[in-house]
Order: C-alpha cells, then structure tokens, then sequence
C-alpha cells in the first residue's frame, strides 16, 4: 500500500516537473537548454565513472588471469613431478587442480579481452558524447549572442522606432519649463529691483531741477 502511495507520489512530481519544464521551455528556450545540459553532463560524468570502473576490472581480470595461470602452470608440473615418482593419488589431484585452475585462467583471459573490447568501444562514444556536448555549448554561446542582440535591437526599438515623437516631445517639454522657470526668475529680479531704479531716476531728475 504505501509503495504505491510513493510511487502515484513520484509519478506526479514527475509530470509537475515535466509540465514546469514545458512551460519553461515555452517562456525561455535558452533556460530549457540551459537544464538539459545540466543533466547531459551529469549523464556524461556517469559514464566517465563507469569507464573507470571498466578499467578496473580490467586490471583485475588481468591480475586475477596471472594468479590462475600460475597457479595451473605450478599444478602441472607438480603432476610431472608426482607422475615421475609414481604418486597415482598425487597426481590425479595435481591435475584435477590444474584443469581447474586453467579453466579459470582461460575465463579470465577471455573477461579481459572483452573488457578490453568493451572498454575501447565505452572510450569511443564517450569521446563522441563529448564532442556533442562541446557542440552544443558551442551553438547555445551562439544564441545566447543572437538572444542578446535580439533584446537590444528590441530595448533600442522601444527607444526609437516604436514612438519617435515622445523622445523629442520630452526635450521640447525640458526646453519649455527652463523657459517658463527663466521668465520668472528674470520677472521676480525685474519687479525687486523696479522700486530702487524708479528711485534712482527720481533722485536724478530733483538733482538736474535743483541746479
């Protein structure tokens, strides 16, 4: 029962998170392909590590082959030896020892040459894998210029082209006020100082009277 609770669970987080990503892909391709190489190079980091444990097996197969071939070598010759003094009983085992022990070197050397084969044929999509992976790092730098480009021929459209008049009408509204602000500054100092000058000219004109 609760196995299948977790699973129905699973399942719709699972188609949440696809729908999200959907929707994403749908609002931003560059974010989409932004989390679809996050995850191709967790996949490529995989199988990078199941290549070094093929590698591994490899040594081993290859340690575990020597140990076994030896090891028959040395039940062979003990059979030589126990044949030549007559020892039925030690001989039989000798052999029956090194039957099993050449049957074991036999499979571990045909378990490294596959691995070998194997492992060669692993090196060769990986390198392939990452060549892809480098191709396609390549092509998102190439439309995240052409995205960029895009969006500032957009933010200097929405400048220029998509009101042209607004970008002068606002210079002609700045020129206005600095007027209208030049005019009353100048009327306020023309009426302070109106008063003093009048009273000058008065002064002057009982001067010239006067004499």
């Amino acid at each position: 029962m609760s196995t299948n609770i977790f699973t129905r669970m699973k399942d719709s987080i699972s188609a949440d998170l696809h729908t999200m990503m959907d929707k994403k892909e749908q609002n931003n391709p560059i974010a989409a392909l932004n989390h679809y190489l996050r995850q191709s190079e967790q996949e490529k980091e995989k199988v990078r590590k199941l290549i070094d444990r093929q590698y591994k097996l490899k040594e081993e197969f290859a340690r575990e082959y020597l140990k076994a071939q030896d090891l028959a070598d040395k039940r062979l010759k003990q059979a030589q030896i126990a044949e030549r003094a007559q020892e039925e009983e030690m001989h039989e085992f000798a052999l029956k020892e090194h039957e099993e022990y050449q049957n074991r070197a036999d499979r571990m050397k045909a378990s490294r040459e596959e691995a070998i084969t194997q492992l060669e044929n692993l090196e060769q999509k990986y390198e392939e894998m990452k060549h892809r992976l480098k191709d396609m790092h390549l092509r998102r730098m190439e439309l995240m210029g052409r995205e960029n480009i895009a969006k500032a021929n957009h933010q200097i459209n929405r400048v220029v082209d998509d009101s042209p008049e607004k970008p002068f009408s606002k210079f002609e509204e700045m020129e206005q006020y600095i007027e209208n602000l030049e005019y009353r500054v100048n009327s306020s100092y023309y009426q302070s100082t109106f008063d003093n000058k009048i009273a000058a000219i008065e002064k002057k004109l009982e001067e010239k009277e006067n004499e």
